[in-house]
């Protein structure tokens, strides 16, 4: 079945250049060229993915992207920008995000990107097959992978997409140490060199959401040197 994309972007050569090459892959795709415009067409029909500029006429990206999500909208959401910033990368994934690209991109490695998080999306859609892999327990936190739901002490925790899968693949693997470019491979679905602060970005903001004390976690723990792991004893705090 045809993917259908969302492309929310006000540049006529990028819009027509991103919607040329993923209907060339057989997707169907709608174009928005303002802010308010996509917001309305991501609200009222079902997408499989949202291609987002930041910079947008009227509502900018952070805005329609916060929106989705405040509206319970989980559609996948792959921002484009032409700043570089860590702040501003940081802010688009706090925001819901699912990744982002930074202008100007290559066209292979926008539609790897596409790719890679439709892939992602549908191996979570696709129910486990063991009941015991549905809902995993480590201490206080709970994690649910068919309601995609987070509880620490019994309290709900909001995380974005992609926080969820990152948390789930650790939850799922416990005790195993995997460098950042092995994250970006088993979660984002590829392993582009130079996108490890991605990784970083979201373990910090995963951290914070789940920690009791982020600087000295009990759950996602650093292994120096390596990369990250989750601890299956989450009664025994980590070094950060």
């Amino acid at each position: 079945m045809p993917k259908n994309i969302l492309v929310i972007e006000d540049n006529t050569d990028i819009a027509n250049l991103v919607m040329i090459h993923l209907r060339d892959r057989n997707m169907q795709v709608d174009h928005a060229a303002d802010g308010e415009t996509g917001l309305n067409l991501a609200l009222g029909k079902q997408y499989h993915m949202v291609i987002l500029d930041l910079m947008l006429p009227g509502m900018n990206g952070m805005d329609v992207c916060r929106l989705m999500r405040s509206k319970k909208i989980y559609t996948p959401v792959l921002m484009l920008t032409a700043k570089s910033t860590e702040l501003d990368r940081v802010l688009g994934l706090e925001v819901g995000a699912d990744d982002y690209l930074t202008k100007p991109f290559s066209v292979p490695e926008l539609v790897a990107r596409v790719n890679a998080i439709l892939r992602r999306s549908e191996q979570y859609q696709t129910k486990p097959e063991k009941e015991e892999k549905e809902r995993l327990q480590f201490g206080s936190l709970r994690v649910d992978s068919v309601k995609r739901q987070v509880l620490l002490d019994g309290n709900n925790i909001e995380l974005t997409a992609r926080e969820f899968d990152l948390l789930w693949h650790f939850a799922c693997n416990p005790n195993r140490v995997y460098t950042r470019t092995q994250l970006l491979d088993k979660v984002w679905g590829y392993g582009h060199a130079g996108y490890e602060h991605t990784v970083n970005s979201h373990i910090n903001r995963l951290r914070a959401k789940i920690e009791i004390n982020p600087a000295k976690p009990r759950y996602v723990i650093t292994v120096w040197g390596v990369g990250y792991k989750f601890a299956a004893d989450a009664s025994q705090e980590g070094a950060s």
